[in-house]
């Protein structure tokens, strides 16, 4: 930090005035202003009101911060409200020596620490010692000024690269559905159409007294595979399996994997989901997925593709049952149609398939590191100009 700065604790230089539980009107009258909840601050909830004759309102106008005292998001701050604090928020008053966004910006770049020192249980709330203690640099009051205009414009450069990048990122995973849809879609006049029932075999899990439960689990052993195993690249976890012994295994009647299998979930949130069993050779499912056996005729990867594409995941919606917990039946997914071209243009439809996947997610790796890389440099700015070197 530079020599002539001076540093002062924040308990020093400002105090937090928490709000408190005044009486909530119904309906918005003369002589009241917005009652300020962190709900109503973010916009996601409608404007309550309270008088400000009400002896517990706390007021606050668009020149004060505000911050979150109580709750997980407690630390996060806002400014540009005139309104009456809840009894979970406090506005911070500072003294003359502060310029209040020079305040704001520092109080920001140290958000992690409210983050990671938050006490109390059941409800964790802002450690206001830890806030106080905290040191702040105190350059003169234009040079506060000058720090925070600089930091502005960086900024708002480094939001509009990362909204461009965010955008690069959803656009490439666009690219990617745009050719599975049309892969499936488009041109295929000429094939046949196949439901699944006719080129594959369907198998559910053992439903019975021999279920596996958490208690019959092992270190080591026989896969026993449901869908959180299930990976983005549509293989299976080995970090996170489950085993089943040799011993259990044995005695399942159905549901058991062999090479070459897909497994499909059935229910919940994940419907849909789908793997190759890659690499494993032998396992057995959970209740909630199926496994699927292609015949000959059906390339493994060419099933697969198409069940994750969206033409074959809207082939859910037409057979879901619409209930609360979304499921399907086995007999449902077999009954989904598919455009079956001869074994060598599946080979050729996957190659190409899987060339865009690469390209695609060689994009999406250059993409997420400009969004770390920028949001390194917004810390860096920040360290440097609460340093003086900015």
């Amino acid at each position: 930090m530079k020599s002539e700065w001076q540093t002062q604790k924040l308990g020093e230089v400002c105090k937090i005035i928490k709000g408190r539980k005044p009486l909530i009107l119904k309906e918005r009258k003369e002589g009241c202003l917005p009652y300020l909840t962190a709900k109503f601050l973010r916009g996601t909830s409608n404007a309550e009101y309270v008088s400000i004759k009400d002896r517990n309102s706390v007021q606050v106008n668009t020149d004060e911060m505000i911050i979150i005292c109580d709750g997980s998001n407690s630390g996060e701050m806002f400014q540009g409200f005139n309104g009456v604090l809840a009894s979970t928020m406090g506005k911070i008053k500072h003294n003359n020596e502060l310029d209040s966004r020079f305040l704001h910006t520092f109080l920001d770049f140290q958000f992690y620490l409210f983050n990671s020192k938050k006490t109390g249980a059941a409800i964790p709330h802002l450690d206001q010692s830890l806030l106080y203690s905290l040191e702040i640099p105190l350059p003169p009051l234009p040079e506060q000024k000058r720090i925070v205009s600089i930091l502005d414009k960086s900024f708002e450069a480094i939001e509009k690269a990362k909204e461009n990048a965010e955008k690069n990122l959803q656009n490439s995973k666009e690219l990617i559905e745009s050719y599975l849809n049309a892969a499936f879609t488009e041109g295929r006049g000429e094939w046949p159409k196949k439901s699944l029932k006719e080129v594959c075999a369907f198998e559910n899990g053992d439903r019975g007294k021999n279920y596996p439960n958490r208690k019959e689990y092992v270190s080591s052993g026989i896969p026993w595979i449901n869908t959180g195993h299930i990976q983005p690249d549509g293989t299976l976890s080995q970090n996170e399996m489950n085993y089943i012994s040799r011993k259990k295994f044995d005695t399942l009647r159905s549901g058991k994997i062999r090479e070459g299998d897909l497994v499909y979930c059935l229910r919940g949130a994940t419907l849909g989901k789908t793997a190759l069993v890659e690499p494993f050779t032998q396992g057995a499912v959970a209740s909630s997925l199926v496994i699927i056996r292609p015949c000959e005729s059906l390339n493994r990867h060419f099933l697969f593709y198409f069940l994750i594409s969206p033409h074959g995941q809207g082939k859910i919606k037409e057979y879901q049952n619409g209930a609360a917990q979304p499921n399907l039946g086995a007999k449902s997914v077999a009954k989904f149609v598919i455009t079956l071209p001869p074994l060598s243009e599946q080979e050729v439809i996957i190659n190409r398939i899987k060339h865009y996947f690469e390209t695609t997610r060689c994009l999406e790796s250059i993409y997420l590191k400009k969004i770390v890389a920028l949001d390194e440099l917004k810390q860096s700015l920040l360290s440097k100009a609460f340093a003086g070197e900015l």
